[in-house]
């Protein structure tokens, strides 16, 4: 068989990554599919409700919107052990459908939408889109609702783009988009047998009447799963890469380490896209609460947070820029991380990232002691960095951070593109972190 043809070896890891992404199109279906990953290995559920009795050596999760925490808690107490945390975020750029968004233009029945973070709005033209997202009901008592999770893999929706032939300036000019007039898809032609709304055609999956159909909170994503790619296997495309793949790789890393004196945490926060700043964000009391209720839990007094914290460490994982080939002096010519290159150690000294001195020694040696080649990002000093959970959590929480990541090229595309080595690399210098 030629190299053409040959279909390429892909690593465990690294296919348990693709089957994760292709679980989770929105964050509400990221937490389920990390919350069922957990029990699989014995994590119990919590409800944010009830009282807690936590064990030694045994592992939880507890979530809240579109966040989910998986946690063990450590065989020492807090103030002796500390915490091991691993923050990621479920969310990723996209289409959001808006509350009154079901109309007909020009024998169309079209869904409104509104883009959700920094998307590349282009690369959601001409995508076979499905529709997912949770969908609240009333429920049977007064006041009460439940929350229900919709999927529908079809591809019911387009987002068509202008023929050339009614713009051929779009070759010399480029393309701009108007979010409001040029995003909405299309859904259908426009028929006298369609429901009047969209709770209509909600009820209808969902097998619940249109009027007990309140609220919800629903994405467009791309039905195509994702991929290994390249003539050898080399790349992994796949939507959502930032940044359910460090979800991935937090939550892996804990699933597989042992019990230690540490208190060991996968942190998947939301809306991270928008600026953390909610209830289920790193910006919100999530984490903070958990740390509490751990400590309560397990008889701490008196001082045990600042002993606990002080005794901590975190590990902000977001994806990182790796160098465009197409594009390299977008990047500073002495830190430009590649592709299956390993892990990418990211520093700012803004600090929008927040890694300081010793984050960054620690993290080199774990990947040195776990064997795995690791590399380092710092922006072009005229080029203004993004930023992560890394300088929100650590400033809420008070927690030592280093901010690092996978490499990957088309950052907020509606398509993505990493290496198909770095998964397990990640996952594996993680474990070890767990461990420290």
């Amino acid at each position: 068989m030629s190299l053409l043809s040959q279909p390429p070896a892909v690593h465990p890891t690294t296919a348990d990554l693709l089957a994760f992404i292709d679980a989770s199109p929105t964050p509400h279906h990221c937490v389920e599919e990390a919350r069922r990953r957990a029990a699989a290995e014995g994590f119990l559920a919590l409800d944010e409700r009830e009282p807690w009795v936590l064990e030694a050596g045994k592992g939880y999760t507890v979530s809240r919107g579109g966040a989910i925490v998986a946690f063990r808690v450590g065989t020492a107490a807090p103030a002796e052990g500390g915490f091991r945390l691993v923050g990621a975020h479920t969310d990723s750029p996209n289409l959001r459908v808006k509350p009154s968004s079901y109309y007909t233009k020009e024998g169309y029945r079209q869904i409104g939408v509104e883009v959700y973070g920094g998307a590349l709005t282009h690369t959601w033209l001409d995508r076979d889109l499905g529709l997912a997202g949770k969908v609240v009901c009333r429920g049977s008592a007064p006041g009460s609702f439940e929350t229900r999770l919709l999927r529908v893999d079809r591809p019911i929706l387009r987002v068509p783009s202008l023929a050339i032939h009614l713009d051929r300036d779009v070759i010399k000019k480029g393309l701009v988009l108007n979010p409001q007039l040029h995003l909405p898809p299309l859904l259908a032609v426009a028929h006298s047998s369609l429901p009047d709304g969209l709770a209509g055609l909600l009820g209808e999956e969902l097998g619940v009447e249109a009027d007990r159909i309140l609220s919800w909170d629903l994405s467009l994503f791309d039905v195509q799963p994702s991929a290994i790619g390249g003539l050898r296997g080399d790349f992994v495309f796949a939507p959502r890469l930032d940044n359910q793949a460090s979800c991935h790789a937090a939550l892996t890393a804990l699933l597989r380490a042992p019990a230690t004196a540490a208190t060991q945490a996968a942190c998947l926060y939301d809306h991270e896209e928008v600026g953390s700043g909610s209830t289920a964000g790193a910006g919100g009391s999530l984490v903070e609460d958990l740390l509490m209720r751990i400590l309560q839990a397990t008889g701490a007094e008196g001082e045990a947070l600042p002993l606990a914290i002080a005794r901590s460490w975190q590990v902000s994982a977001d994806m990182a820029h790796a160098v465009h080939p197409n594009y390299a002096d977008k990047h500073d010519p002495h830190h430009e991380p590649r592709l299956n290159g390993g892990p990418v150690i990211k520093i700012n000294a803004q600090q929008r990232y927040a890694t300081d001195a010793e984050g960054e020694a620690l993290f080199e040696a774990l990947c040195q002691d776990a064997k795995v080649p690791y590399q380092k990002f710092v922006s072009r000093t005229d080029v203004a960095c993004g930023s992560t959970i890394g300088p929100i959590s650590s400033a809420r929480l008070g927690v030592r951070t280093v901010d690092v990541g996978n490499p990957m090229l088309s950052m907020h595309s509606i398509r993505e593109q990493g290496g198909a080595e770095d998964p397990e690399r990640m996952t594996a210098v993680l474990e070890r972190f767990y461990g420290v």
